[in-house]
């Protein structure tokens, strides 16, 4: 019985490899029925290669099964689980309405856990994977008492106990490295896209820097002289000049942008209260989100927390990301500003209730000059993105379209102490 059971790890592992083999460096092309194919097999295979004795098969094809609806989704999971019913069907025996019990089961209790299954961390996830595995073999345990309490012979339940403490043992090892070998997997795919958006970012960074340069210097010039034909201008011409003027503030403001974006100067170092520079970006923006009819509200941790880092330089990058969330918001959403302090992070969320995005504009968020915006460059985002960055922070987005977008910035930060007289 080990050996068979053995064998099938072995067949649950085989498709995972082999996906990860001929995904490895394809990102565009991922077909989502690759994934439900080669379980499907592994699941058909385990099926062959089990062990059978007093009426029962024992084998692992639940563990196809639960990967393919917790890693995969519906299409996955439904593929694996259409060829383990047919299959049940074809092999038949007494047993084969508890089977079928048992796999719907297990379908539809991976299928609910998957809806919250993304949001853990991936320790959590293995966890939850190797638990459902376990979970799944209580179904097979209450299934093996109702199939010998109908035959009544209860008590002949008592000797299957190694061999469902064997199976248990096994089970559980093969789902455990399923769940890992994916994971490891998710965690390589993800590195790889963030060598290639930093190798992006540093490439534009430079060439923006060296245009920024040359351009900003002749614009300096040319400022100067209409400043100085402005003051000793009084014709109509005077409301021109203000005019270019103003436009050449605004081109200077872009090339700041650039070279923010191409090393953002943090010129004056020193340590700021988190609350206290969160509070002052929401009095700056609350006017604009009135004028858009947008509630700006803010939950800030009762934490004294400090961070050591440019205070304009943060502040820049907040203004700019809760003003993308109030422009996005529709007339009578909501904008609301979190904080939060735990193990020497500080956390700040910025939710939203407005259109959301899709999967494929999450993924080009900081990209230079992409925007969801009308008018816009996608400047502000990427400059505050690289400002959280060289601050070794963090800020990952969720979003779903409809539904609004969650802005999570993660940052280096110490609790301030509290000093109490009595």
């Amino acid at each position: 019985m080990a050996e068979k059971l053995l064998l099938n790890v072995l067949i649950t592992l085989a498709p995972v490899i082999l996906y990860s083999i001929l995904i490895d460096g394809k990102h565009k092309a991922k077909p989502r029925f690759l994934g439900g194919i080669s379980l499907s097999i592994a699941a058909l295979a385990c099926m062959i290669f089990s062990y059978s004795n007093y009426g029962f098969n024992w084998d692992l094809r639940y563990v196809p099964l639960i990967l393919a609806f917790l890693y995969g989704g519906l299409v996955e999971g439904g593929l694996v689980l259409t060829t383990l019913l047919i299959a049940r069907f074809f092999f038949g025996g007494d047993t084969a309405v508890f089977g079928v019990i048992n796999t719907l089961l297990t379908a539809v209790v991976s299928l609910f856990i998957k809806k919250s299954f993304f949001n853990k961390t991936p320790n959590q996830r293995v966890v939850i994977a190797t638990l459902l595995g376990a979970c799944s073999l209580l179904i097979c345990y209450f299934s093996f008492t109702a199939f010998y309490y109908f035959e009544g012979n209860i008590f002949k339940l008592v000797f299957h106990i190694p061999d469902l403490l064997l199976v248990g043992l096994i089970d559980t090892l093969a789902i455990a490295l399923g769940a890992k070998l994916i994971e490891g997997i998710i965690v390589r795919d993800k590195m790889r896209l963030e060598i290639q958006r930093s190798e992006k970012l540093n490439t534009l960074g430079e060439l923006a820097a060296s245009i920024a340069h040359e351009i900003r210097n002749p614009l300096t010039v040319v400022k100067g002289f209409l400043q100085i034909m402005q003051q000793e201008e009084c014709s109509k011409n005077h409301q021109y000049l203000s005019l270019v003027l103003s436009e050449l503030g605004r081109a200077e403001s872009i090339i700041n942008d650039y070279l923010n974006f191409a090393k953002p100067k943090f010129e004056k170092i020193d340590k700021i209260d988190l609350n206290e520079i969160l509070t002052d970006v929401v009095l700056l923006l609350d006017p604009l989100a009135v004028r858009q009819g947008v509630l700006l509200d803010k939950k800030l941790d009762s934490s004294r927390v400090s961070l050591v880092t440019d205070r304009n330089q943060f502040k820049q990058a907040l203004i700019n990301l809760i003003k993308n969330a109030i422009e996005a918001t529709p007339e009578s959403g909501k904008v609301t500003i979190h904080s939060k302090y735990t193990d020497h992070k500080a956390r700040i969320l910025i939710i939203d209730t407005g259109k959301g995005m899709t999967n494929e504009q999450l993924s080009r968020i900081g990209t230079l000059f992409y925007t969801t915006k009308d008018k816009g460059t996608g400047l502000g985002t990427s400059v505050s993105l690289r400002i959280i960055e060289t601050m070794n922070g963090t800020v990952t987005y969720h979003s779903e379209p409809g539904l609004g977008t969650e802005v999570t910035l993660v940052l280096p930060a110490e609790q301030k102490a509290e000093f109490v007289l009595v």
